[in-house]
Protein backbone atom coordinates (compact mmCIF):
# COMPACT_ATOMS: atom_id res chain seq x y z
CA UNK A 1 0.00 0.00 0.00
CA UNK A 2 1.38 3.63 -0.90
CA UNK A 3 1.44 5.83 1.77
CA UNK A 4 0.59 10.08 0.95
CA UNK A 5 2.91 11.94 3.48
CA UNK A 6 3.70 15.54 3.81
CA UNK A 7 7.28 16.51 4.34
CA UNK A 8 9.30 19.41 5.47
CA UNK A 9 11.87 19.81 2.84
CA UNK A 10 12.18 18.59 -0.76
CA UNK A 11 14.96 20.44 -2.35
CA UNK A 12 18.85 19.35 -0.27
CA UNK A 13 21.92 21.25 -0.82
CA UNK A 14 24.99 19.35 -0.79
CA UNK A 15 27.79 20.75 1.17
CA UNK A 16 30.23 19.95 -2.01
CA UNK A 17 29.11 19.25 -5.46
CA UNK A 18 29.39 15.53 -6.22
CA UNK A 19 32.98 14.97 -8.49
CA UNK A 20 31.02 12.17 -10.42
CA UNK A 21 27.62 13.32 -11.06
CA UNK A 22 28.16 17.31 -10.64
CA UNK A 23 25.09 17.98 -8.92
CA UNK A 24 24.46 20.63 -6.25
CA UNK A 25 21.37 20.00 -5.07
CA UNK A 26 19.13 16.60 -4.98
CA UNK A 27 15.54 15.91 -5.05
CA UNK A 28 13.40 12.61 -4.36
CA UNK A 29 9.83 12.90 -4.99
CA UNK A 30 9.60 9.74 -3.27
CA UNK A 31 10.55 7.69 -0.54
CA UNK A 32 11.64 4.62 -0.84
CA UNK A 33 10.95 2.25 -4.21
CA UNK A 34 9.24 -0.34 -6.04
CA UNK A 35 12.02 -2.24 -8.41
CA UNK A 36 13.16 -3.39 -5.17
CA UNK A 37 17.12 -3.50 -5.75
CA UNK A 38 19.04 -6.08 -3.79
CA UNK A 39 22.11 -4.02 -3.29
CA UNK A 40 20.52 -0.09 -2.69
CA UNK A 41 22.11 1.66 -0.40
CA UNK A 42 18.50 2.58 0.96
CA UNK A 43 18.25 -0.79 2.59
CA UNK A 44 20.77 -0.19 4.64
CA UNK A 45 18.30 1.69 6.52
CA UNK A 46 15.18 0.21 9.16
CA UNK A 47 13.32 -0.28 5.81
CA UNK A 48 15.85 -2.73 4.58
CA UNK A 49 13.60 -5.63 4.05
CA UNK A 50 9.94 -4.03 3.66
CA UNK A 51 10.75 -1.47 0.94
CA UNK A 52 7.75 -1.96 -0.43
CA UNK A 53 5.54 -1.62 2.45
CA UNK A 54 7.09 1.68 3.33
CA UNK A 55 6.49 3.35 -0.21
CA UNK A 56 5.43 6.48 0.27
CA UNK A 57 4.94 9.75 -2.16
CA UNK A 58 5.75 12.98 -0.77
CA UNK A 59 2.13 14.78 -1.75
CA UNK A 60 3.46 18.59 -1.05
CA UNK A 61 6.80 18.22 -2.48
CA UNK A 62 5.81 20.76 -5.60
CA UNK A 63 4.86 23.54 -3.28
CA UNK A 64 8.63 23.12 -1.61
CA UNK A 65 9.91 22.60 -4.23
CA UNK A 66 8.48 25.68 -5.91
CA UNK A 67 9.98 27.81 -3.09
CA UNK A 68 12.96 26.29 -2.49
CA UNK A 69 13.57 27.27 -6.26
CA UNK A 70 12.64 30.53 -6.25
CA UNK A 71 14.91 31.38 -3.73
CA UNK A 72 17.78 30.05 -4.90
CA UNK A 73 17.30 31.42 -8.51
CA UNK A 74 16.24 35.04 -6.85
CA UNK A 75 20.06 34.86 -5.51
CA UNK A 76 21.69 33.27 -8.84
CA UNK A 77 22.56 30.01 -6.75
CA UNK A 78 22.29 27.96 -9.96
CA UNK A 79 23.34 24.22 -9.95
CA UNK A 80 22.83 20.62 -11.01
CA UNK A 81 19.73 19.06 -9.41
CA UNK A 82 20.42 15.01 -9.17
CA UNK A 83 17.04 13.43 -9.68
CA UNK A 84 16.97 11.47 -7.61
CA UNK A 85 19.55 10.50 -5.14
CA UNK A 86 17.62 7.61 -3.32
CA UNK A 87 14.82 6.59 -5.45
CA UNK A 88 13.48 5.91 -9.00
CA UNK A 89 11.84 9.09 -9.99
CA UNK A 90 9.95 7.40 -12.81
CA UNK A 91 8.52 3.90 -10.96
CA UNK A 92 5.61 2.70 -11.64
CA UNK A 93 3.37 4.70 -9.12
CA UNK A 94 4.70 7.56 -11.11
CA UNK A 95 2.14 7.17 -13.51
CA UNK A 96 -0.80 7.59 -10.83
CA UNK A 97 0.61 10.58 -9.07
CA UNK A 98 2.76 12.16 -12.22
CA UNK A 99 5.32 14.12 -9.22
CA UNK A 100 8.23 13.34 -11.13
CA UNK A 101 6.84 15.33 -14.16
CA UNK A 102 5.53 18.06 -12.21
CA UNK A 103 8.72 18.48 -10.51
CA UNK A 104 10.21 18.51 -13.68
CA UNK A 105 7.42 21.48 -15.08
CA UNK A 106 8.51 23.30 -11.60
CA UNK A 107 12.57 23.10 -12.54
CA UNK A 108 11.68 24.20 -16.06
CA UNK A 109 10.67 27.08 -15.15
CA UNK A 110 13.15 28.11 -12.90
CA UNK A 111 15.71 27.57 -14.79
CA UNK A 112 17.71 24.99 -13.58
CA UNK A 113 20.28 22.02 -14.71
CA UNK A 114 19.39 18.74 -13.51
CA UNK A 115 21.13 14.68 -13.59
CA UNK A 116 18.53 12.28 -13.97
CA UNK A 117 19.43 9.35 -12.71
CA UNK A 118 16.68 6.01 -13.57
CA UNK A 119 16.65 2.50 -14.54
CA UNK A 120 13.23 3.18 -15.83
CA UNK A 121 11.80 3.41 -19.38
CA UNK A 122 9.01 5.49 -18.30
CA UNK A 123 11.09 8.43 -18.71
CA UNK A 124 11.15 8.40 -22.15
CA UNK A 125 7.24 10.12 -21.76
CA UNK A 126 8.63 13.09 -20.30
CA UNK A 127 11.75 13.55 -23.01
CA UNK A 128 10.12 16.67 -24.67
CA UNK A 129 10.08 18.44 -21.27
CA UNK A 130 13.51 16.98 -20.47
CA UNK A 131 14.58 18.61 -23.92
CA UNK A 132 13.18 21.92 -23.14
CA UNK A 133 14.94 21.88 -19.70
CA UNK A 134 18.13 20.82 -21.61
CA UNK A 135 17.69 24.45 -23.48
CA UNK A 136 16.55 26.93 -21.07
CA UNK A 137 18.88 25.63 -17.71
CA UNK A 138 21.02 27.62 -17.12
CA UNK A 139 24.67 26.37 -15.79
CA UNK A 140 26.37 27.15 -12.58
CA UNK A 141 29.23 29.59 -13.27
CA UNK A 142 32.30 27.51 -12.84
CA UNK A 143 31.09 24.90 -15.35
CA UNK A 144 29.69 27.09 -17.87
CA UNK A 145 32.94 26.79 -19.94
CA UNK A 146 33.18 22.58 -19.38
CA UNK A 147 29.70 21.99 -20.65
CA UNK A 148 27.12 22.52 -23.15
CA UNK A 149 24.11 20.53 -22.02
CA UNK A 150 21.71 21.55 -18.99
CA UNK A 151 20.35 17.61 -18.94
CA UNK A 152 22.33 14.79 -18.49
CA UNK A 153 20.20 11.44 -18.43
CA UNK A 154 21.93 8.21 -17.03
CA UNK A 155 21.05 4.81 -16.89
CA UNK A 156 22.07 2.23 -14.29
CA UNK A 157 22.78 -1.17 -14.73
CA UNK A 158 24.41 -3.85 -12.42
CA UNK A 159 24.27 -6.24 -15.01
CA UNK A 160 23.64 -6.22 -18.68
CA UNK A 161 22.57 -9.66 -18.44
CA UNK A 162 18.99 -10.45 -17.96
CA UNK A 163 18.96 -13.43 -15.33
CA UNK A 164 21.53 -11.59 -13.58
CA UNK A 165 19.56 -8.46 -13.18
CA UNK A 166 16.42 -10.24 -12.48
CA UNK A 167 18.30 -11.62 -9.60
CA UNK A 168 19.41 -8.49 -8.32
CA UNK A 169 16.90 -6.19 -9.85
CA UNK A 170 13.85 -7.95 -9.51
CA UNK A 171 11.20 -5.19 -10.79
CA UNK A 172 13.56 -3.09 -12.66
CA UNK A 173 13.05 -3.19 -16.39
CA UNK A 174 14.98 -5.12 -18.76
CA UNK A 175 18.64 -4.35 -19.30
CA UNK A 176 17.98 -4.50 -23.10
CA UNK A 177 14.75 -2.28 -22.24
CA UNK A 178 17.37 0.15 -20.42
CA UNK A 179 19.54 0.30 -23.16
CA UNK A 180 16.83 0.33 -26.28
CA UNK A 181 15.49 3.77 -24.29
CA UNK A 182 19.13 5.34 -23.85
CA UNK A 183 19.37 4.77 -27.66
CA UNK A 184 16.23 7.04 -28.45
CA UNK A 185 17.54 9.38 -25.84
CA UNK A 186 20.96 9.79 -27.79
CA UNK A 187 19.10 10.05 -31.22
CA UNK A 188 16.96 12.80 -29.87
CA UNK A 189 20.46 14.99 -29.38
CA UNK A 190 20.59 14.34 -25.30
CA UNK A 191 23.75 13.79 -23.24
CA UNK A 192 22.41 10.85 -22.12
CA UNK A 193 25.49 7.87 -20.86
CA UNK A 194 25.43 4.49 -18.56
CA UNK A 195 26.41 4.44 -15.05
CA UNK A 196 27.46 0.51 -14.21
CA UNK A 197 26.73 1.40 -10.84
CA UNK A 198 27.30 -1.19 -8.88
CA UNK A 199 29.17 -4.20 -10.87
CA UNK A 200 28.64 -7.02 -8.52
CA UNK A 201 32.15 -8.81 -7.42
CA UNK A 202 32.87 -11.90 -9.31
CA UNK A 203 29.80 -11.47 -11.04
CA UNK A 204 29.76 -8.71 -13.37
CA UNK A 205 33.25 -7.51 -12.80
CA UNK A 206 35.08 -10.03 -14.36
CA UNK A 207 37.71 -8.79 -17.14
CA UNK A 208 34.92 -10.42 -20.05
CA UNK A 209 32.19 -8.56 -18.39
CA UNK A 210 33.53 -5.45 -17.93
CA UNK A 211 34.57 -5.58 -21.75
CA UNK A 212 31.50 -6.53 -22.87
CA UNK A 213 29.75 -3.34 -20.79
CA UNK A 214 32.25 -0.98 -22.24
CA UNK A 215 31.24 -2.13 -25.65
CA UNK A 216 27.83 -1.72 -25.73
CA UNK A 217 28.13 1.40 -24.68
CA UNK A 218 29.81 2.38 -27.40
CA UNK A 219 27.56 0.33 -29.90
CA UNK A 220 24.44 2.32 -28.19
CA UNK A 221 26.33 5.62 -28.29
CA UNK A 222 26.68 6.68 -24.82
CA UNK A 223 27.85 9.55 -24.37
CA UNK A 224 30.15 8.75 -21.13
CA UNK A 225 29.92 5.73 -18.85
CA UNK A 226 30.66 5.66 -15.03
CA UNK A 227 32.00 2.62 -13.11
CA UNK A 228 31.88 2.15 -9.54
CA UNK A 229 32.06 -1.01 -6.84
CA UNK A 230 29.62 -2.21 -4.96
CA UNK A 231 28.48 -0.65 -0.66
CA UNK A 232 27.00 -2.79 1.37
CA UNK A 233 25.44 -1.37 4.75
CA UNK A 234 23.51 -2.75 7.49
CA UNK A 235 20.83 -5.16 6.69
CA UNK A 236 21.72 -4.49 2.71
CA UNK A 237 24.83 -6.13 3.68
CA UNK A 238 22.42 -9.10 5.15
CA UNK A 239 20.01 -9.51 2.50
CA UNK A 240 22.52 -9.37 -0.41
CA UNK A 241 24.31 -12.47 1.11
CA UNK A 242 21.60 -13.92 1.62
CA UNK A 243 20.68 -13.88 -2.12
CA UNK A 244 24.63 -15.31 -2.58
CA UNK A 245 23.81 -18.17 -0.62
CA UNK A 246 20.57 -18.79 -2.56
CA UNK A 247 22.28 -17.99 -6.15
CA UNK A 248 25.91 -18.00 -5.43
CA UNK A 249 26.30 -20.10 -2.41
CA UNK A 250 30.47 -20.53 -4.22
CA UNK A 251 30.87 -16.72 -3.87
CA UNK A 252 30.19 -15.83 -0.69
CA UNK A 253 33.93 -16.73 0.79
CA UNK A 254 35.24 -14.32 -1.95
CA UNK A 255 32.86 -11.63 -0.42
CA UNK A 256 33.92 -11.55 2.85
CA UNK A 257 37.35 -11.82 2.30
CA UNK A 258 37.53 -8.35 -0.16
CA UNK A 259 34.66 -6.86 1.87
CA UNK A 260 35.93 -7.87 5.22
CA UNK A 261 34.27 -6.05 7.61
CA UNK A 262 33.64 -3.14 5.79
CA UNK A 263 30.86 -1.85 3.90
CA UNK A 264 32.97 -1.22 1.42
CA UNK A 265 35.07 -3.45 -0.79
CA UNK A 266 38.99 -3.34 -0.48
CA UNK A 267 40.86 -0.15 -1.91
CA UNK A 268 43.27 -2.39 -4.05
CA UNK A 269 39.69 -4.07 -5.41
CA UNK A 270 38.56 -0.28 -6.00
CA UNK A 271 41.87 0.88 -7.81
CA UNK A 272 41.84 -1.92 -10.12
CA UNK A 273 38.10 -1.82 -10.86
CA UNK A 274 39.09 2.28 -12.02
CA UNK A 275 41.59 0.96 -13.74
CA UNK A 276 40.08 -1.48 -15.72
CA UNK A 277 37.28 0.54 -16.56
CA UNK A 278 39.42 3.52 -17.68
CA UNK A 279 41.64 1.18 -19.92
CA UNK A 280 38.40 -0.29 -21.86
CA UNK A 281 37.21 3.17 -22.25
CA UNK A 282 40.25 4.28 -23.69
CA UNK A 283 40.21 1.33 -25.90
CA UNK A 284 36.55 1.54 -27.42
CA UNK A 285 36.93 5.35 -27.69
CA UNK A 286 34.02 5.87 -24.83
CA UNK A 287 34.04 9.01 -22.32
CA UNK A 288 34.76 7.90 -18.71
CA UNK A 289 32.39 10.10 -16.80
CA UNK A 290 30.83 13.53 -17.17
CA UNK A 291 33.72 15.10 -17.52
CA UNK A 292 36.16 13.24 -19.27
CA UNK A 293 39.23 11.64 -17.86
CA UNK A 294 40.27 10.57 -21.64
Amino acid sequence: MVKEIRVKSVLNKHRKRDEWFLDDYSVNPYELCMFNCVYCYIRGSKYGFNMQDELSVKINACQLLEKGLQRRARKGEYGFISISSSTEPWQPIEEKYKLTRKMLQIILHYKFPIHVGTKSTLVERDMQLLKEIDENAILPKDLSDKLNHGVFVTFSFSSLEGRIAKIFEPAAPKPSERLETLWKFRENGFFAGIAYIPVLPFISDTNEQLEMMIKTAKEFNASYVFVGALTLQGTCKRLYYRVLQNHFPELLPKYEEIFKRSFQPSKSYQQKLEKKAFKLCKKYGVQYQILSKI
